[in-house]
């Protein structure tokens, strides 16, 4: 049999009985196990279990001179890719191993991709290192782990969906439907019909019913991004639904009841909105239960290179270009940068710089104008600091001689110059100090 599978262009490793061959699968790379049911230590059947816990993506084939069909069943169940009996199997053997192999093939493949899926979504998927941000995912992290309602906060573009994602890729409901929602994308009917469906009939053009989003994410996570927009009376039944669980659909008269996880973002103060009566007080209470700020990119400058070479290395690869690195001249210009549109400002403008530049480092040529024209601002700023007589020039030579001071310790000598690390960072970026 190894013989004949051999000359197929199998490599095929032998062993005799259960122990060895569990020591082969340990010791080698296996796609597919052939075995006998009667073996000398043990029972096929039982070690077909044995090998699926242990190795879920090899898929196993046994061979038996004495079928039965209850031995067949338990075979199945226990995992097994197929069940044959001795005598008949010459003609079979080797169309069976190629479908077992295409299989296994598939299911590493399909563990591959989860994987990737799981690390984009997860923490680990965040760029950056500054301590804002790493606050903040620590915050994250011990709320991803409850069931608690959860309110990101921050301005446009900082990242609080992947936020979302990797709380929910966290959480127990990871394995269940991750929904995202925008509530200023809609208008107010079609934001209800969206949120809680409707039955057909309901309003025109309602030709059938409609499972609401809600209902798509039963048992998952529903992410309600920019809440603060939505209409007063949807934020009553959206309280009913964080309240109870409950909800009913649009031209429908019975409740229909969901467990969601909510985790909801703003760009708004909420509490500005409560004020002007836009915003229900007890839904923000309800939504707030564990809020966290997200920093906005010109709060966390340290960052910028980061996320700049890796969202150039992404777009490079999709434009199937060769841009590995980003000039000096060009860093400085991004930490300059105030970033009113945050992260999502700064990947469309590499995006834009990859796509005009025709070298392999991007270059300030390939910027846009405004970001441009902050290379004169630069000079200009670095005459001044080099001005014996600016104030610029003494809290520059200060600054260095607390961080001489201090061993280059930044959090020290943010705490001895009484200001704020970013405040420190974003000085440190000014006035070039290493």
């Amino acid at each position: 049999m190894a013989r004949i599978i051999g000359l197929e262009n199998f490599e095929v490793f032998q062993a005799g009985d259960c122990k060895s061959g569990l020591k082969k699968l340990e010791q080698n790379p296996v796609d597919v196990v052939l075995c006998d049911v009667k073996l000398p230590d043990g029972n096929g059947v039982e070690l077909t279990q044995i090998i699926k816990e242990k190795y879920p993506n090899v898929e196993v084939i046994l061979l038996t001179a004495y079928g039965n069909i209850p031995d067949g069943v338990q075979a199945i169940k226990n995992g097994a890719f197929d069940y044959i009996v001795k005598g008949d199997d010459n003609n079979k053997i080797i169309p069976l191993l190629h479908r077992a192999i295409e299989k296994s093939t598939l299911t590493k493949r399909v563990a591959q991709l989860e994987a990737r899926l799981e690390t984009k979504f997860s923490f680990d998927g965040i760029i950056g290192n500054s301590k804002t941000l790493r606050q903040a995912i620590e915050l994250a992290k011990k709320v991803a782990v409850t069931d608690t309602t959860v309110l990101l906060t921050g301005e446009t573009g900082t990242g609080k969906e992947v936020f979302a994602q990797a709380i929910h890729q966290s959480g127990e409901r990871k394995n269940k439907n991750f929904v995202a929602i925008n509530c200023s994308a809609f208008s107010h009917d079609l934001l209800e019909s969206e949120m809680f469906g409707h039955i057909a009939g309901a309003f025109t053009g309602a030709n059938k019913d409609k499972k609401g989003l809600f209902e798509e994410a039963h048992n998952g996570t529903i992410f309600l991004d920019e809440i603060g927009e939505m209409p007063l009376d949807l934020q009553a039944k959206l309280l009913r639904v964080l309240e109870n669980g409950e909800f009913i659909k649009v031209g429908e008269s019975k409740v229909t009841q969901v467990n969601v996880r909510v985790i909801a973002a703003t760009n708004r103060n909420l509490l500005k909105e409560i004020e002007n009566g836009h915003f229900r007080q007890d839904l923000y209470y309800r939504l707030s239960v564990f809020q966290i700020p997200l920093p906005a990119l010109k709060d966390r400058p340290s960052d910028i290179e980061q996320l700049a070479l890796n969202f150039l290395q992404f777009f490079s690869i999709r434009t199937n270009k060769k841009i590995k690195t980003i000039s000096d001249d060009c860093l400085q210009l991004l930490k300059r940068h105030t970033w009113p549109g945050n992260i999502r400002e700064l990947k469309n403008i590499i995006e834009r710089g990859v796509i005009l530049e025709t070298e392999t480092t991007l270059t300030p040529g390939s910027l846009p104008l405004e970001l441009q024209q902050l290379q004169d601002e630069t000079r200009n700023d670095a005459t001044t600091i080099l001005s014996a007589f600016s104030l610029a020039a003494a809290e520059k030579i200060h600054i260095q001689k607390v961080l001489n001071h201090t061993n280059g310790n930044k959090t020290e000598t943010a705490r001895l110059l009484n200001i704020a690390l970013t405040t420190l960072y974003r000085k440190l970026d000014e006035y070039r100090i290493q």
